[in-house]
């Protein structure tokens, strides 16, 4: 089945090249089916470069996915067109009396920055809050992790030593968890972040469970006990020179970075990167879309943030 996205959305070109099935809007809106409706707040600086990461994990399921993409406010983007944004990113309250099947909230490069601090941050609580009735489950990638945990649970983020940068070795811990089924025993991630949410607070909290972590980059997949929330604190969705760009970014920007981690053969970054965590990142986001959002969410979308009914899975 095809991933549904708006009509002339740059990230169509480079998917369809890549033999991924896309289907503009006006085409799927004859169709007759209900195809999943799948938010996404997108808070990376590079929308673009983002939105194609998570359209290729998105397209990976046989399940139809209609995609829309929301901005956190009206400030001009750094990094992305203004006419881009304009044109396929809405406002909060152009889609606020929608309900969603499924909501993903991006990282960013903020993790060294006080929540209080943060320019949006009355709008993203606003935002979190709204998802509790207004979305069947929602996806937390990165810095999102540690901003949901703070406003959502009150577990607050610690700040590391130093940026932890590179692909690290994870283990499943609850390996009869949904989110992990088809998931080796032992795989591997990126992460690219300056703070992490401690797995101990996590796991004092009666509506989470850790799912998989690892002993370099701690918590990594963390599942809220009725899979309304899902957690995962690294970028499984990144590209194979996601990491070498950043890196290339902090030593021009004179930032002396630390060599990403297991990511470059031989740890040399004049050789190639060694790419291990792409079949993990599509199981991870096929699960989501599987177990947590087509098997729950309820075919009326109007039914959407009732009161869930106790469900034939453990969801953690």
């Amino acid at each position: 089945m095809p991933i549904k996205i708006p009509d002339a959305l740059p990230a169509a070109e480079v998917l369809q090249r890549e033999n991924i099935f896309t289907i503009e809007s006006s085409q799927a809106e004859i169709q007759d089916i209900r195809a999943l409706r799948i938010l996404i707040l997108n808070l990376m600086p590079k929308k673009i470069e983002t939105e194609i990461h998570l359209l290729r994990m998105l397209s990976n399921t046989p399940l139809q996915v209609q995609i829309e993409l929301l901005r956190i406010d009206d400030r001009p983007s750094k990094n992305t067109p203004e006419d881009h944004m304009l044109s396929f990113y809405k406002t909060f309250e152009a889609i606020e009396a929608n309900k969603y099947d499924g909501m993903i909230i991006t990282g960013a490069p903020l993790g060294q920055i006080p929540f209080e601090e943060v320019n949006f941050w009355p709008r993203l609580t606003q935002i979190l809050d709204w998802t509790e009735t207004h979305v069947t489950s929602t996806l937390f990638l990165c810095w999102a992790v540690q901003a949901a945990m703070f406003h959502l649970y009150g577990i607050d983020k610690l700040l590391l030593p130093s940026k932890l940068s590179g692909v690290y070795p994870h283990q499943v811990v609850r390996p009869q968890s949904p989110i992990a089924r088809g998931f080796d025993e032992y795989f591997e991630a990126p992460h690219s972040r300056f703070a992490e949410v401690p797995a101990e607070a996590i796991e004092a909290h009666p509506d989470l469970a850790v799912i998989a972590q690892s002993s370099a980059a701690g918590a990594y997949l963390i599942a809220e006990r009725t899979g309304k929330h899902l957690f995962v604190t690294g970028h499984s969705e990144y590209e194979p020179d996601s990491l070498k760009n950043e890196y290339l970014r902090d030593l021009a920007a004179g930032l002396e970075p630390s060599l990403p981690e297991n990511y470059f053969e031989d740890n040399d970054a004049t050789k190639p990167v060694k790419v291990t965590w792409k079949s993990h990142g599509a199981l991870l986001f096929a699960n989501w879309l599987n177990y947590y959002v087509y098997q729950i969410s309820p075919f009326d979308v109007d039914a959407i943030g009732r009161d869930r009914q106790s469900t034939p899975i453990e969801l953690v």
